[in-house]
């Protein structure tokens, strides 16, 4: 199971990039591993690829691969406006790597602002040169990226409409009571109609390990590796590989090791830290393929047992009528 795809294969973000990150530690100063290409044959001696494993820049193929930024924030901003009646604009984006999803909040509306946390320093300067320098009028001067711990990101970070954690960044913490307090955190940093939204996926395929691939395009494919599951802890090791043409690979350009947490569980310890209201988004089928999903998320109470799927968590720090 590819972890960034539902029934209908919705490619997920984080939506900003995923570093290792660690509460405690900068751990994103491993690099991946680089195999050799293959010797060229035939008509394919000569030719000039856009992408090698030597070439490549892994933070820009994982946001070729991973993110779909664009109906990440349709979903966020329509949500908002939705139980709110009214527009949100300051957005904080926790784990936000590259900042990729505070770039596209900022896109939509000149009032809008956006905060993107992450303890990465050299993954955050890689936003800022490939990300935000290509914003356009005064977007660079309604971004702020915080070299920080999301449960302490400091005075910039509070009063936040909407707070982002995607791409199961969250899973990171694997005891329940530093799950709970980081969402404590959250729920204090908010405004009080402020909404907290993450992201979740599970299944039983979720617990096998196995290696998923997809071709992005034909420049590169995209390899997702559930590497190592232990059933008595939760824990789980994962990685992201990517091949080329060339027969070249880069091994190893993004591991996480997480908890793989259950839904039943992600909302009593959202309840349990003090919010209101928290809802589950489920994805829509395809009326003309039941495989498939439309691309949709609304509220509900039940969900369908699918081998592997991924849904919204859409925390209201006070319900509202």
């Amino acid at each position: 199971m590819d972890y960034r795809s539902s029934k209908s294969q919705r490619t997920l973000p984080q939506t900003a990039f995923l570093s290792h990150n660690q509460p405690d530690a900068d751990l994103d100063s491993g690099m991946p591993t680089i195999t050799q290409p293959t010797k060229p044959k035939g008509k394919n001696k000569n030719k000039i690829l856009k992408y090698t494993a030597a070439t490549a820049d892994r933070h820009k193929l994982y946001q070729l691969s991973v993110q779909n930024v664009e109906s990440e924030i349709d979903f966020v901003d329509q949500t908002y406006k939705t139980l709110r009646g009214r527009h949100a604009s300051f957005l904080r984006e926790d784990f936000c790597g590259t900042a990729a999803t505070t770039c596209e909040w900022l896109s939509r509306r000149e009032s809008n602002r956006g905060v993107g946390v992450d303890l990465d320093g050299p993954t955050l300067e890689w936003g800022r040169e490939h990300n935000i320098s290509k914003l356009e009028g005064d977007g660079a001067s309604r971004i702020t990226l915080l070299q920080e711990d999301v449960r302490d990101p400091g005075q910039e970070a509070i009063g936040a409409d909407i707070v982002l954690a995607m791409n199961f960044s969250y899973w990171i913490f694997q005891k329940r009571d530093e799950i709970r307090a980081y969402f404590k955190s959250v729920l204090d940093s908010l405004d009080d109609d402020g909404l907290f939204i993450c992201d979740f996926y599970g299944g039983s395929e979720a617990m096998v390990e196995q290696e998923e691939t997809r071709k992005v395009n034909k420049h590169f494919t995209y390899i997702w590796d559930q590497h190592k599951y232990n059933p008595v802890t939760g824990e789980m090791d994962c990685k992201i590989h990517f091949k080329f043409p060339d027969g070249s690979m880069m091994m190893d350009a993004f591991e996480y090791t997480w908890r793989l947490w259950t839904l039943p569980e992600i909302r009593e310890i959202l309840t349990e830290a003090g919010f209101e209201d928290v809802t589950v988004y489920w994805e829509g089928t395809d009326p003309d393929d039941e495989e498939e999903g439309n691309g949709e998320f609304t509220p509900t109470t039940e969900g369908e047992a699918d081998l592997a799927f991924i849904c919204y968590i859409v925390s209201q720090k006070k319900k509202r009528d």
